[in-house]
């Protein structure tokens, strides 16, 4: 089975889950806009206006424009591709009528806008206006709902061919920062060089980046780089003393892997170092320790943020952890506080088969920032770490 086949299939359950009649993905124009959800439904590019039915009884039924239909049939992955000519409406409700039953009283149709998950809020105000032009005075007028929660766990629940694609790409990571450490990091480098190889690398092996290219890596060299999602200097160099932090995510297969792992450049890591890696590494372990299916993230971040605070060192200013997938951000579920700009990401429930990266640093005065990331897979009993975990600091 396909990976979109076996995502379809998944799919069906979803819709049946969060008690929808019918999840429909309208799109156009895919090569300039492609909605996220896209890439769980088919491979082919959508030109006219197009809707991608998923209903609760796992019926699939695609309608489309007549010059995009031929791919869809030829997948095998829909039950019914409905080509038309010189407008969407009559076919779209057609399909509408025929997946939900006449004996429903309030059609619930799911639709891909969200408040809190960027991946699930794909639907522009055009599309919309457009989408409830062609339903008014129909049955499924006042049906259209968010479809959120179907694509957050389309999205967050991996299967085994997902899970595998995301160890290759966390392997390859592995690989570069091997090599970072064996071939490219020395004193008197500077961070957009540093950069450059890595991007040299990635290419030439066919590997994609987990985020923007100019961002991917992140590189910091010692206490004046420009911490977070900063962009590496052209005159910044690495030097005794510093350590040297990396950011850094590829996608292999589809499939993206987000790792931060750092080094010190001198003799002997100084004890402000070492105390600072291993609070580091111990908050991460502490939020490792509470993730399992069913607690809500922000509990998990809080776990982590506890032990930074009692060690005396002020609080990181970001999300314990987020979900990855297709992308290093992958949306839904978040492990982060409960603060405004997060909305009610940190409040959903951890669910099993969900890929995490568990992810915070310390900026050590004339030294750096010590930034560790790992990544996760939510098991029925906790958590398992995909990623080799960083568990000392390596001399450069």
């Amino acid at each position: 089975m396909s990976l979109i086949a076996e995502k379809l299939d998944q799919a069906a359950r979803l819709v049946a889950e969060q008690d929808l009649d019918v999840w429909l993905t309208f799109v156009r124009e895919t090569a300039g806009h492609a909605d996220p959800a896209l890439a769980f439904l088919t491979d082919a590019g959508l030109t006219w206006e197009s809707a991608l039915m998923v209903a609760r009884d796992g019926r699939r039924v695609a309608v489309v424009g007549n010059y995009d239909a031929n791919p869809l049939k030829d997948s095998g992955n829909w039950h019914a591709v409905v080509p038309y000519v010189q407008g969407i409406r009559d076919a779209l409700v057609g399909a509408l009528e025929d997946l939900v039953p006449a004996s429903t009283n309030a059609p619930r149709i799911g639709v891909n806008w969200s408040e809190h998950n960027d991946k699930a809020d794909q639907l522009t105000v055009g599309m919309l206006r457009l989408l409830e032009g062609y339903l008014a005075g129909t049955r499924f007028a006042a049906g259209l709902v968010s479809a959120e929660r179907v694509v957050g766990a389309l999205r967050g629940r991996k299967t085994p061919a997902e899970r595998d694609r995301i160890v290759r790409a966390i392997e390859e990571t592995d690989r570069l920062f091997d090599e970072i450490a064996r071939d490219i990091a020395r004193p008197g480098i500077t961070e957009r060089s540093i950069q450059d190889e890595i991007h040299r690398r990635i290419e030439a092996r066919g590997l994609g980046f987990a985020w923007e290219r100019s961002g991917d890596p992140i590189v910091n060299c010692g206490p004046d780089s420009m911490i977070g999602h900063g962009t590496p200097s052209d005159t910044l160099a690495l030097a005794p003393g510093h350590i040297l932090h990396i950011d850094l995510g590829v996608i292999r297969d589809g499939y993206a892997s987000d790792l931060q792992r750092c080094w010190y450049v001198g003799d002997s890591v100084p004890a402000a170092v070492e105390r600072a890696f291993h609070t580091v590494h111990a908050a991460i372990s502490a939020g490792a320790t509470l993730l399992r299916p069913g607690i809500e993230g922000w509990r998990v971040d809080a776990a982590a943020r506890a032990v930074l605070v009692d060690a005396g060192y002020p609080e990181y200013l970001h999300a314990l952890g987020h979900q990855v997938g297709r992308v290093a951000h992958d949306g839904g579920g978040l492990l982060g506080p409960r603060w405004d700009r997060y909305g009610d990401s940190p409040h959903q429930p951890v669910e099993v088969d969900q890929v995490y990266t568990l992810e915070l640093g310390i900026d050590v005065p004339g030294a750096g920032y010590l930034g560790i990331e790992e990544m996760v897979v939510v098991e029925p009993g906790g958590c398992r770490f995909l990623s080799r975990r960083q568990d000392h600091v390596p001399l450069l």
